[in-house]
């Protein structure tokens, strides 16, 4: 009976996180991926907190994990400390943050391997990165029962 309880749990922390994804896409700024401005993005990228089409998730993978850690916002788990990165950025701030120096007129481009080399730039060589930007330092809340490091401190 205990492993029934505990898988009980699980699916509610689950079934609690999707309903969170699920509000963040209903954002205005996250209904388009951040990258192409594709409609309807069903990927993020949660160590960047960015929500993304199936495209740039492709092209984010191929970045490696140490760039950009890539999953689906309605078929795989996710973690609270997941939750919470996505939370604090998403599309809008990410934009501000990650294009803040793009060219004046600079269009997004369409072709596959414009769009990777602009990806490429923008995440792997961090070339319109806002020069003020400090990435936030983890932070130590508990969240769902799970000791959270990267979620606001609420106090």
């Amino acid at each position: 009976m205990a492993t029934r309880s505990i898988r009980d749990k699980q699916k509610d922390v689950q079934d609690k996180n999707l309903a969170v994804l699920t509000a963040l896409l209903k954002d205005e700024d996250n209904k388009y991926c951040v990258d192409c401005d594709g409609k309807g993005p069903r990927w993020a990228s949660w160590n960047l907190g960015i929500f993304l089409c199936i495209r740039c998730a492709g092209i984010h993978r191929n970045l490696g994990v140490h760039i950009s850690k890539v999953k689906s916002v309605t078929l795989d788990s996710w973690t609270s400390e997941q939750i919470a990165m996505v939370e604090d950025m998403g599309n809008s701030r990410a934009r501000a943050v990650y294009e803040a120096n793009l060219p004046e007129g600079f269009r997004r481009p369409q072709t596959d391997s414009g769009l990777e080399a602009f990806i490429r730039s923008k995440y792997e060589t961090k070339k319109y990165i806002a020069k003020e930007w400090v990435p936030p330092q983890p932070r130590t809340q508990v969240r769902d029962g799970i000791f959270n490091l990267f979620a606001p401190l609420h106090i």
